[in-house]
């Protein structure tokens, strides 16, 4: 059966950064939501966005240490959504050279800092402001209403290298291609930050979190 939103959209709270602009964002969009640690406040949501900044270990720690790691895998193996937004969108995969991390395995690849992909760049790390999305391998649906190369504020050091690129549903150019919006079934991450990124960020939120649920968990707009 799909599911129509909105009821109850969760935000997960981990202390890993200030997600106050994920709350202003919602609240601009009237989006009812609740912001928590503890993963029993989450009962009433049909879905969750799980945003995040720092550093990956001290982020896996506190899910670890939280419960919350183990919640959200029976929650992405149940097939509801999640939206990871920047470290949110880096720890869904298996490793992150940040710190040696191993993190939460929902899909399959590594998070490997801009050093060690570049040859000899002369681009600043992090990677901070604005830059372009084009589409790739299909887009997402959470495109909808979203013009392709359209900016969004990105902050990040380490980048997203799925094991199977198809996952891959946009990228900006930052001397290589830097994967920017991953889906795989009811898992959406994106590298930027779209509470941060003006009418186009908020389009994103909105279609996330209006749209309708199907079977899989996926979304459809």
């Amino acid at each position: 059966m799909e599911r129509r939103g909105i009821d109850m959209i969760g935000i997960v709270d981990y202390n890993a950064g200030n997600i106050k602009s994920v709350e202003r964002a919602l609240e601009s969009l009237n989006i009812k939501y609740i912001r928590s640690k503890n993963p029993e406040d989450f009962a009433d949501c049909d879905r969750l966005i799980f945003p995040g900044v720092g550093e990956a270990a001290y982020a896996m720690e506190q899910l670890n240490s939280s419960g919350l790691a183990d919640f959200l895998r029976e929650w992405v193996n149940s097939k509801k959504p999640l939206l990871g937004i920047c470290l949110g969108s880096q720890i869904i995969f298996d490793y992150s050279e940040e710190s040696d991390t191993k993190c939460l395995g929902f899909i399959p690849g590594k998070i490997r800092h801009f050093s060690n992909l570049w040859q000899n760049s002369e681009l600043k790390v992090p990677h901070m402001g604005w830059n372009n999305i084009s589409y790739t391998n299909g887009g997402c649906p959470l495109f909808k209403g979203v013009a392709e190369n359209s900016d969004f504020y990105f902050v990040h050091s380490y980048v997203i290298q799925p094991q199977d690129e198809s996952v891959i549903k946009g990228v900006c150019e930052y001397e290589i291609k830097v994967p920017s919006c991953v889906q795989k079934e009811n898992i959406y991450a994106f590298q930027f930050h779209p509470e941060k990124s003006g009418v186009a960020g908020l389009t994103l939120l909105k279609n996330y979190c209006t749209g309708t649920i199907s079977t899989n968990g996926e979304i459809v707009c």
